[in-house]
């Protein structure tokens, strides 16, 4: 009995005191490769980007296999929060029961992408270095601690696998940030003529998961759900006849452009009608779909001179869906509030203050290489203009789109998880987790060519027009609620959420005083006044980093990706400084460099921590109990030995 008594005293207190996750210890390395299991990503290098030269007999074929690399990754991630409680006791089995087979997929995929290549051109031998993909823990928070540790609870935020977020794939309460604790970052917009289209906010409820740019012909391409506004007709299957001969919601009826990008949703515990379908509720992409309040489409000119007609059926993406794993180069994303839209924010969410609006805008790509309507990789033939407006060498000025998205939304309870005011968030790739830098636009230009021409007249003319102006391009057409001036009808909005009348450039109301997770309810938001800003002049990051000028993975000259924003310089505010960091405190790095070619599982860096997992906790060592276990059967055995000498004795 004192045998088994000591054994099993001796094996417990060796493992509650052994090193866990990510110490010295039993587990070492590998342990350090999950210690967050729930919230760990997958992060691959990014194939699309890179592909800047695919012959066009080849895209089709290639555009389906990338999209197959996205749905690998996004079953790869579903894999792991699946077993994040077994890889919590045994994190190197991700790589044989993750990573592994991920890899082997890819390596076959990337075959058939360099065999389509070779049937229309040169066959690639560099990707198979891309097949590797690198397990990523979760990151930091602010003060050391894992983002975990303000993991909202199950109503409001935590998952199903045990990961922060109504859909267990984020968002964190480090993807916030109180707006007034930004510093003003955004120029004003040089003067010059505009064109306003007036496309409604999707009150008819027209969303998929499909992208008709990247992954034409292919269901669920996205892997997270967009809203639409302009043209009707916007599925994955869609031709370029399909688009011509839509219906638009469009107040001028010349304009059957396709606006979209990924919905905003309250996680609120609401089940949508996507709730069990792929791109929605399968996939991460859960809560309250909002409606926005009021859509802004502006097109606006060059600093630096005229500019041209974009050509139909002109395709851009701005933003990167991926920037998470990808990094920030490449990021598009710009969040504000109404009456703060002088401060910009790329990779944070903003926490409004009361009678303020959330804000969410992009300036797209105002260079167009003059002969192609896409590319390759959807970036190339469009590009960013330098901080005096102007294009790269061999590309042409035109009319610079700026949407500018605003909800009424309340900023959410973080220290309660969002329990009593639900955590908002876009819909993302599963695996990059709702963080607002991957916030993404995309555009189609399907206008009328007589339209077009009215654009351009009246942008390098100086004049500001819209629908409805004489002679500047509008019908003259009742728009029936659709065209409304960009403004919800509040009995009409699929989600049910209801939303006051739009005035976003109103003065908000004055409130007391705001804790830091809900902030400045007492101070007074201030009045905006419209004005725009060019991507070299927009900072809009809450790090101190230079806005992009051009993609990333391409030369200057073959650009898409884009930076911006629609920010709107408050004159009362000080003069601009380098991006929002809050407080004035040392700004910190949310996002890391993109993954390497060819890389392979490594651990975490060594200061992060264990979602919900304790040091010495008995959970995590149950594995290695086994000694206790034989000590308890000992003990037993010789109780029952000892109640036996005793019965024989009297």
């Amino acid at each position: 009995m004192l045998g088994g008594g000591g054994l099993v005293a001796a094996n417990v207190y060796a493992s509650a005191s052994e090193g866990g996750w990510g110490e010295d210890g039993s587990g070492g390395a590998a342990n350090a490769q999950l210690r967050s299991a729930g919230m760990a990503t997958v992060d691959c290098p990014d194939v699309g980007a890179r592909l800047t030269d695919v012959p066009e007999a080849a895209r089709g074929d290639v555009d389906r296999e990338l999209a197959q690399l996205d749905q690998q990754i996004a079953e790869a991630y579903q894999r792991l929060q699946q077993s994040a409680d077994a890889l919590r006791q045994d994190p190197a089995a991700a790589d044989n029961s993750v990573m592994n087979p991920l890899k082997d997929k890819r390596t076959a995929t990337l075959g058939r992408i360099a065999d389509a290549i070779g049937r229309a051109g040169n066959r690639p031998d560099e990707l198979d270095a891309l097949a590797a993909c690198t397990l990523r823990p979760a990151e930091a928070a602010p003060g050391g601690e894992g983002q975990e540790s303000a993991a909202p609870t199950q109503s409001a935020g935590e998952g199903q696998n045990g990961g922060t977020g109504q859909g267990g794939n984020g968002p964190v309460a480090a993807d916030y940030v109180d707006i007034n604790s930004v510093q003003p970052n955004a120029p004003k917009a040089p003067p010059g003529g505009t064109f306003r289209t007036e496309c409604g906010v999707n009150e008819n409820g027209l969303f998929n998961s499909d992208n008709v740019i990247v992954a034409p012909g292919v269901s669920n391409g996205a892997h997270h759900f967009h809203d639409y506004v302009g043209n009707q007709s916007n599925t994955a299957f869609a031709s370029d006849q399909d688009l011509a001969d839509a219906k638009t919601s469009c107040a001028d009826q010349g304009d059957r452009s396709t606006y979209y990008w990924p919905v905003l949703r309250l996680q609120n515990g609401k089940q949508e009608r996507d709730a069990g379908a792929p791109g929605g509720g399968t996939e991460g992409n859960a809560g309250e779909i909002v409606t926005p309040k009021e859509v802004t489409l502006t097109f606006v000119g060059s600093p630096s001179g005229q500019v041209t007609e974009m050509p139909r059926l002109l395709r851009i993406i701005t933003g990167d869906a991926k920037a998470f794993v990808n990094g920030p180069a490449n990021a598009n994303a710009s969040w504000s509030c109404t009456g703060f839209e002088d401060r910009q924010l790329k990779d944070k969410y903003p926490l409004c203050p009361s009678g303020s609006d959330v804000v969410r805008s992009f300036h797209f790509q105002s260079c167009w290489d003059g002969r192609n309507a896409d590319s390759a990789n959807h970036r190339t033939h469009v590009a960013f203009a330098d901080a005096q407006g102007n294009c790269p060498g061999g590309f042409k000025a035109i009319p610079q789109l700026v949407q500018r998205i605003v909800y009424d939304v309340d900023a959410p309870s973080l220290a309660d998880g969002g329990k009593g005011t639900p955590l908002f968030a876009v819909d993302s790739f599963p695996e990059q987790q709702h963080k607002p830098v991957t916030d993404h636009g995309d555009f189609i230009n399907v206008f009328d060519e007589g339209l077009m021409r009215t654009m351009v007249d009246c942008i390098n003319s100086g004049r500001e027009c819209g629908p409805g102006d004489d002679g500047k391009g509008g019908d003259g057409k009742d728009d029936g609620g659709k065209g409304n001036g960009g403004t919800a009808n509040p009995s009409q909005e699929p989600g049910g959420q209801d939303t006051a009348e739009p005035s976003a450039t109103a003065a908000p109301e004055k409130p007391a005083e705001s804790s830091p997770e809900e902030p400045a309810k007492n101070q007074p938001a201030k009045p905006e006044e419209p004005a725009g800003t060019t991507p070299a002049q927009q900072p809009a990051q809450s790090n101190p980093v230079e806005a992009p000028r051009v993609d990333a993975t391409t030369a200057p000259a073959n650009t898409t990706k884009n930076d911006g924003g629609e920010a709107k310089r408050d004159e009362s505010a000080a003069p601009a400084t380098p991006a929002g960091t809050a407080g004035g405190a040392a700004p910190q790095a949310s996002q890391s460099a993109p993954a390497q070619a060819g890389a392979v599982t490594t651990p975490p860096p060594a200061d992060l921590e264990p979602q919900a997992v304790g040091n010495g906790g008995l959970a995590e060592t149950g594995a290695n109990l086994w000694p206790a276990a034989l000590g308890v059967l000992l003990a037993a055995s010789g109780l029952v030995m000892l109640l036996r000498a005793r019965r024989l004795r009297y």
